[in-house]
């Protein structure tokens, strides 16, 4: 399944809807996640808020190709996108097990295929530096095999790789 989190104006989400399985728009009108932790003990996967990302870690845990655009905001996703991230932490469980001879918890999904982010905006070097270990920490954290980051300064390029 083909994933799509994305930050952009919904006069593009007709075009990447026919380009995945499942679309999710980062338009803010969601809460923050609490920190409760709840999506990995009470009600695993499951976020306690009632809102259109109760079902977030689901949609992402069963991704197998999870791709992010999002503006760059000083070497970092939008604080849009970021939220809907925050709110998936239910992808995986409380406990621990080791990945690439590192410490992280169980995926409770497995492991999946690519993480990619498109990045659109102003971008200096360093902050490029910085999305590029982003994505690759973010891919190994939720159990995906690659990572990749494009940079796009012109979203008419964006149709062609997604």
């Amino acid at each position: 399944m083909k994933v799509i989190l994305h930050d952009l104006d919904r006069q593009y989400d007709n075009m990447l809807e026919s380009r995945c399985d499942r679309l999710i728009t980062a338009d803010g009108k969601y809460a923050p996640c609490q920190g409760c932790f709840g999506c990995w003990t009470k009600h695993p996967a499951e976020c306690f808020m009632n809102d259109k990302l109760r079902q977030i870690c689901r949609v992402i845990g069963q991704a197998d190709e999870m791709v992010i655009i999002t503006r760059n905001v000083y070497g970092e996703y939008s604080p849009e996108v970021k939220n809907v991230l925050d709110r998936s932490i239910g992808t995986s469980t409380p406990f621990s097990t080791y990945r690439g001879h590192q410490m992280h918890h169980t995926l409770r999904y497995g492991k999946h295929p690519l993480w990619k982010v498109i990045v659109y905006g102003e971008i200096s070097e360093e902050e490029k530096e910085t999305f590029r270990y982003r994505a690759q920490r973010n891919a190994v954290n939720d159990g995906y095999e690659t990572s990749e980051v494009l940079f796009i300064s012109d979203l008419k390029k964006l149709e062609a790789l997604v």
